[in-house]
């Protein structure tokens, strides 16, 4: 069996729901040329997309990921996609992957060939990096400007902020730059001094019994992951709040984790060069239950 699957979609409306969606689904050899030139539109970043994590066969959150895939359309002014379209094009990449391990399957809806009639689509399902050192041991983080100030979704919506596109490029400069001051990844703050999201994470921090992350107002990228976690916190009498967060909050925190769909919970042990308490115990059963299978 193949360690990775790929899937071309021909996507429906979303009020279609008297067509077998299985007859849409077009599997290609990974290492075969799928995409055409003419796609401008990926080029561009003119898209949307989520990464869903696949631990032992088992697709993680895979509702909550596709509502947000969905509210990412409209932020984009993309076609609503078929969200059962997805759910069973997800099943089958993950019915084609192996049943142990982590994996992940990235699902692509972008705007297609430009003054074409359809957006183009796709889904590919691929081995997980190993991140056990990361989640184990913790990363160094750096905080970097994001270059606007806290109102900016509001006054500026053709920003994108809540949406998760393929316009990644600032995301990884980000990452490269924190890898140039000596750090692993980076935290974004508003340049009026808000704590926003990591590069690819939500930030999730702990001050005495209250665990919080910033409040998810349109000016950062609702965090699927960071949801999922704060609901089992709260079932289990926790205190876990969404709000806005001051940079200076954030470096006297009792402990701070990026979190996300793959890498899971990861502690942060230095920030802006600084060390932050590093809880060992808590990291572990932030990641026991984000390991265990979730929808």
């Amino acid at each position: 069996m193949s360690h990775t699957v790929t899937l071309l979609i021909e996507p429906l409306p979303a009020d279609v729901d008297d067509i077998d969606p299985d007859s849409t689904f077009h599997a290609v050899a990974p290492s075969a040329p799928a995409l055409r030139v003419a796609e401008l539109s990926t080029q561009r970043g003119d898209g949307i997309f989520e990464t869903i994590a696949v631990v032992d066969g088992h697709a993680q959150e895979v509702g909550p990921h596709l509502e947000r895939l969905r509210a990412s359309a409209r932020i984009t002014d993309l076609p609503e996609p078929n969200l059962e379209q997805w759910r069973r094009a997800i099943h089958r990449a993950v019915g084609e992957l192996p049943a142990q391990g982590e994996y992940s399957v990235k699902i692509v809806l972008s705007r297609g060939i430009e003054g074409g009639p359809t957006p183009t689509a796709w889904l590919m399902g691929f081995p997980s990096a190993d991140h056990r050192a990361a989640r184990e041991h913790g990363i160094r983080a750096v905080t970097l400007d994001r270059g606007y100030d806290h109102g900016a979704a509001e006054r500026a919506p053709w920003l994108l902020l809540g949406a998760k596109t393929l316009s990644y490029a600032v995301n990884m400069a980000a990452l490269r730059e924190a890898k140039r001051r000596g750090a692993d990844d980076a935290i974004f703050v508003s340049s009026d001094g808000y704590v926003l999201e990591g590069p690819t994470s939500s930030v999730v921090m702990r001050i005495g019994d209250e665990v919080a992350t910033p409040a998810a107002t349109g000016q950062i990228l609702p965090g699927t992951t960071q949801r999922s976690l704060f609901s089992h916190l709260v079932d289990a009498g926790s205190t876990a709040t969404e709000r806005d967060i001051r940079a200076e909050e954030l470096a006297r925190a009792d402990a701070v984790w990026l979190v996300s769909s793959v890498r899971l919970a990861v502690p942060v042990v230095e920030l802006d060069g600084r060390p932050v308490p590093f809880d060992a115990a808590e990291t572990a059963a932030f990641n026991a239950y984000l390991l265990s299978p979730r929808d």
